[in-house]
């Protein structure tokens, strides 16, 4: 992909990285940076396997998942739905172990867990060093490297945990 000029929000290289700068796109009735998390983990898996869509873009169509577009997160029926139409590859897997042992083997794909007190969707891909690069995970990691092992130990604490992911 080629390198853009850095803007509020973006990494170099266009992911987008901080939720808290997207407060003009609404989704949901409400602003990216409260609830969208999750179209903005879908456009960067979308850009990590070279496609590109904008973020109103994927806010749009994810409204048009949910049964009432009222204020809330993305729910699971909705990614389900995205990803099914979008990147049918993607295979579904649950619970702590199992989604971090297929986030391992992947290239690229979406987690669902809870960080902190919410529950959040980040997107991660495959470095060439055989590290993850992880996007928007918390204020300080919008945009981190480490190995699957390490984000498992420092987010997956607690909760509900599954990952979307496959070898693209």
């Amino acid at each position: 992909m080629e390198e853009k000029p850095m803007a509020a929000g973006y990494s170099a290289d266009g992911y987008l990285i901080d939720q808290d700068c997207f407060s003009a796109v609404r989704y949901r009735t409400m602003p990216v940076s409260w609830n969208g998390c999750g179209p903005i983990a879908l456009c960067n898996l979308h850009r990590a396997l070279g496609q590109e869509i904008s973020l109103p873009e994927v806010c749009r169509e994810l409204e048009g998942l949910h049964r009432v577009n009222m204020p809330g997160p993305t729910s699971m029926r909705a990614m389900r739905l995205y990803l099914a139409k979008h990147l049918p590859a993607c295979r579904e897997v649950q619970g702590r172990e199992e989604a971090l042992s297929a986030a391992a083997a992947s290239d690229a794909g979406i987690f669902r867990y809870w960080e902190g007190r919410e529950p959040h969707f980040i997107s991660y891909m495959r470095t060439p060093e055989g590290t993850f690069r992880f996007f928007n995970v918390a204020d300080g990691l919008e945009d981190c490297r480490m190995s699957m092992e390490q984000f498992g130990e420092e987010h997956l604490r607690g909760g509900y945990v599954a990952v979307f992911c496959s070898d693209f």
